[in-house]
């Protein structure tokens, strides 16, 4: 084999997992739903790629094609990352793919160009993909064919009619970061496009996920008695055990016990503390204790240096979870002048946020993510971050799911987090690397 040639054989689950598919379209065809519950970090980009090339050339028994196309939802961070570069390598001549982005035209005409020339795969954004769901149900009825829709654990902002839409199928929370520019995932826009088990015979629906939610269950599941199950199975658990990835909860520590652990075992607050006897280094931290964000921020940057700075060849990086992109930036305001009121030179960090945010205190004329981050001229922030000139990023909503950073070695959490959301927020941890052992 050539020096530029690497081969890359696929883990047992993600074999497993598209042999499964195929075996099973192969035999029910068209109009099948399909729920991969695999762990997040455990390569669901790899495994949709697979997935998609073969069930493009799947043909039955008779020898005719069971699919004129495989529709890809993604996002557009995957989208022009790892899943370009995965399906490239599959695709040599790009002659197999073509993406839905507007470039040559309107998004609708380059779909419906792409439908007719039965395009063997297909990628559509989330954005995008309220818009083509419906539009591939219209052609169905219209002129027939038969398709395959590959759902990506993908998040994206949703504005107009698509937002409105989607109200009816997310939670309070959900709604409430919807409303301060937060994300929406692939399983609520699924929920509200796609609608009953019982549409479209002539269209397969695949939704790939870590942490499904009762509703994909009911949509996406295989009849299990009074319930639903996976159609393919690889739990958090098992990939922890495999060593996949790391368990982020091993380490997980709520403030009040790191404040006990740090004195010997006592605890301590501001009204129980002897201030007559107590040590310097206890009345250090109480005097810390988290009223506000300014205290909060020298909390961070401290134990940040301290603890983990050092870790992989002093390439190590933090997480920051603020409650909302107000919070966000008054995060990076004070932590920013902390860092050079202390004079360290060794730590930057970078702030993540939709759309335009007013704050009376820190940005009366409204902020974007631009005027936030001067430095990084036009580079995306997630692509800044991945370089070794910051080593902390504080995000809301944006970046607080669905980001691939195995550098990232901590996380500092100053938000409420329930169920799913929970576990796909601290999941951005748990991504291995050389070195990276906990």
């Amino acid at each position: 084999l050539s020096k530029s040639v690497s081969i890359r054989f696929p883990r047992y689950h993600q074999l497993s997992a598209v042999e499964a598919i195929i075996d099973d379209a192969y035999t029910q065809g068209a109009g099948q739903r399909y729920l991969v519950e695999h762990s997040a970090g455990s390569g669901k980009t790899d495994t949709i790629v697979w997935t998609a090339h073969r069930l493009a050339a799947l043909h039955d028994a008779n020898n005719t094609k069971v699919f004129d196309s495989v529709i890809v939802v993604t996002d557009r961070t995957v989208l022009d990352d790892q899943m370009s570069r995965a399906m490239a390598q599959l695709d040599h001549k790009r002659s197999q793919v073509v993406s839905i982005n507007g470039l040559t035209g309107s998004k609708s005409a380059e779909l419906a160009e792409a439908l007719t020339a039965k395009t063997p795969i297909i990628v559509v954004t989330l954005q995008t993909a309220p818009f083509a769901l419906a539009y591939l149900k219209e052609q169905t009825l219209s002129v027939g064919g038969r398709f395959a829709v590959i759902a990506d654990e993908a998040h994206s902002s949703q504005t107009g009619d698509a937002a409105a839409k989607l109200r009816e199928v997310l939670s309070a929370s959900e709604i409430a970061d919807l409303d301060d520019g937060g994300e929406v995932d692939t399983e609520a826009m699924l929920a509200a496009t796609v609608g009953a088990r019982a549409s479209a015979e002539n269209i397969s629906y695949l939704a790939f996920t870590a942490t499904p939610k009762a509703k994909t269950m009911e949509l996406f599941g295989r009849p299990a008695g009074d319930s639903y199950e996976s159609f393919h199975r690889y739990s958090m658990r098992q990939a922890i055990e495999e060593g996949y990835i790391l368990d982020v909860l091993a380490n997980y520590t709520p403030y009040k016990v790191a404040f006990k652990v740090a004195h010997d075992g006592q605890e301590y607050d501001s009204e129980t503390v002897d201030k007559g006897k107590a040590v310097k280094s206890v009345m250090r931290w109480v005097r810390l204790h988290p009223h506000n964000i300014s205290q909060k921020v020298q909390i961070i940057v401290e134990h940040f240096r301290a603890n983990i700075a050092g870790l992989l060849d002093g390439n190590a990086k933090a997480m920051v979870v603020t409650a909302s992109r107000k919070e966000a930036i008054r995060y990076h305001r004070i932590l920013s002048k902390y860092i050079a009121d202390m004079g360290y030179t060794d730590l930057r960090a970078l702030v993540a946020f939709s759309d335009r945010v007013t704050d009376d205190e820190y940005a009366p004329d409204g902020v974007t993510e631009h005027d936030m981050n001067p430095d990084i001229g036009g580079k995306k922030v997630d692509v800044a971050f991945n370089g070794p000139d910051y080593q902390v990023l504080i995000v809301a909503n944006k970046y607080q799911v669905g980001f691939d950073q195995p550098l990232l070695c901590a996380m500092y959490v100053d938000k409420r987090l329930d169920g799913v959301m929970a576990v796909q927020t601290l999941s951005r941890l748990n991504r291995t690397w050389a070195g990276k052992d906990n």
